[in-house]
């Protein structure tokens, strides 16, 4: 099997040691026959799998459709997940979604795929994005290109980026937004009991949690702190619970935590925001005292600063998801 030209084709870019979860996202959404969707102005896509045959992803073997070569002639390549980012991708992926790219497709990777992206040379001097966990990796092997650890996806226009597993089907539908509009793309998230919609620029939910090891110097006052958030508590009230100096404070969790105190508490301030935006109606200003924020205003700067929607558009997200379960 080839890839059709001209056709509105998906093909998915794949070899050995690449993970299976991203596929099957891409698949379903691509692969699945959604020509008779109602409001669906133009035909659906045409996908192809493409890769060497047989391709083995974790415990499961696939044979795909076509073979490398044929990724320059479809009209999106999509490269998921690369399951060790520790092993360089093949030499014939790399070549294969680079011609792809030369040859004008748009290329989008999920998750880790970002890593064969990068070292195809096409992330060079364009915003990126990846798992949380391995953008620090993917920004010290290819300095040339600029990674946010903080968002979803990023859209450079003709090659696209997605965090962890989750970002990676709200990429999968920013495409089919792209392509066949908002009420496509929530019809086929509806159909899939997503969130219809989370932007590209939201923060992957990543906070600051306790460690989970209980034998560090802060084992006592973490949770005594979190248990206090509606409090106004200052450095030195953590200090003196700690029996502590503040900079022998500060210096205690930085190497527990990875920052300073007063940010590690706006993270959880954010964090229980977060929790009762889901799982509460209490008003925004309610939520801000809750959290020790003191007033609306003051919780809506920093939330948006810190996940990149207000509390209100939050919330939302978190109803349109929940609404989609029932």
């Amino acid at each position: 099997m080839s890839v059709n030209p001209g056709t509105r084709t998906v093909a998915l870019a794949l070899t050995d040691g690449m993970l299976h979860f991203e596929l099957a996202v891409a698949y379903e959404v691509f692969g699945s026959d959604l020509s008779g969707l109602p409001g669906l102005a133009f035909p659906w896509y045409d996908l192809a799998v493409c890769g060497p045959a047989p391709v083995r992803l974790g415990r499961f073997r696939l044979e795909p459709d076509a073979g490398l070569d044929q990724l320059p002639y479809a009209e999106t390549v999509i490269v998921p997940g690369w399951a060790d980012i520790d092993i360089a991708p093949p030499a014939e992926l790399v070549d294969a979604v680079r011609a792809a790219h030369d040859a004008g497709a748009r290329i989008a990777s999920l998750c880790t795929g970002a890593f064969v992206l990068a070292a195809a040379g096409i992330l060079d001097g364009l915003r990126a994005t990846t798992h949380w966990a391995h953008t620090d990796d993917l920004a010290a092997r290819h300095p040339l290109v600029e990674v946010d650890p903080d968002v979803l996806y990023v859209d450079n226009g003709s090659v696209l980026t997605s965090a962890g597993k989750a970002a990676s089907m709200d990429l999968c539908l920013h495409l089919v937004r792209l392509d066949h509009g908002p009420a496509i793309a929530n019809t086929v998230a509806r159909r899939l009991v997503v969130p219809p919609h989370r932007a590209g620029g939201q923060a992957q939910f990543v906070t600051a949690p306790v460690p989970v090891q209980d034998d560090h110097p802060l084992a006592e006052l973490l949770p005594w702190a979190i248990e206090r958030l509606d409090r106004a508590l200052t450095v030195e009230d953590l200090a003196r619970r700690a029996n502590m100096s503040s900079r022998h404070l500060g210096r205690q969790f930085r190497t527990v935590t990875g920052t300073t105190p007063l940010q590690w508490l706006l993270n959880q301030r954010i964090r229980r925001a977060q929790e009762l935006l889901e799982a509460t109606g209490d008003s925004v200003d309610a939520i801000a005292e809750a959290v020790g924020m003191g007033t609306a205003t003051t919780l809506r700067r920093h939330f948006s600063r810190t996940v990149g929607v207000p509390p209100d558009t939050y919330r939302r997200t978190f109803r349109s998801a929940r609404s989609l379960t029932r």
